[in-house]
């Protein structure tokens, strides 16, 4: 029985032009060698097998990609890997904390999906859209914010205004709203 080959092994060689980068994602570092002209989305799911963002339309328009970065929502699919370096990105696989967060929770009590796909994105954009709000950020829909007595409703009109940039082809947006709004109204009350 040959003997096992204990030579040491030298570390791969990066292909050309490759970009070494450091990322932070779901609280883990993780060092990778790839070209810098890949989206985030890529290295999510082909390098790092994080399928929780869906490359949907692949161009920014459907928002089934959508992730956060530092807390904010971002189009994954339109992001270079190589320009997060050193920010905190969260999938959907990296919001639960041993248990579920409590929008996924809502999603599942107001049926706020259907076939699932756009599902991860809806959630990580409605975590983001929360906090836009909470720091008082007006949409398209916002009234006066010039008036000193102004105070934004977290109305039908502001989420569906908010979440405009997620599509669900299923169309279970009266389910998604649903959750939104009570996942909201329960952190409120904390």
């Amino acid at each position: 029985m040959p003997s096992p080959d204990r030579t040491p092994k030298a570390a791969p060689i990066p292909p050309a032009g490759a970009a070494l980068i450091l990322l932070k994602i779901n609280g883990v570092d993780h060092s990778l060698s790839i070209d810098p002209r890949t989206s985030l989305l890529d290295v999510l799911r082909e390098h790092l097998s994080l399928t929780g963002p869906k490359k949907g339309c692949n161009q920014g328009a459907c928002g089934a990609c959508t992730v956060l970065v530092d807390g904010q929502r971002v189009l994954s699919c339109l992001s270079l890997a190589v320009q997060l370096e050193g920010r905190e990105i969260t999938t959907i696989e990296g919001i639960a904390n041993g248990e579920l967060h409590p929008l996924q929770v809502a999603f599942i009590e107001h049926d706020g999906f259907q076939c699932g796909y756009c599902t991860p994105g809806q959630i990580c954009s409605a975590i983001g859209m929360f906090q836009e709000f909470q720091n008082g950020l007006p949409s398209a829909v916002t009234g006066d914010m010039a008036a000193a007595t102004t105070t934004t409703e977290f109305s039908d009109t502001e989420i569906k205004e908010r979440m405009s940039g997620n599509l669900c082809r299923c169309g279970a947006y009266v389910g998604i709203c649903e959750a939104i709004h009570s996942a909201f109204d329960r952190e409120v009350a904390k």
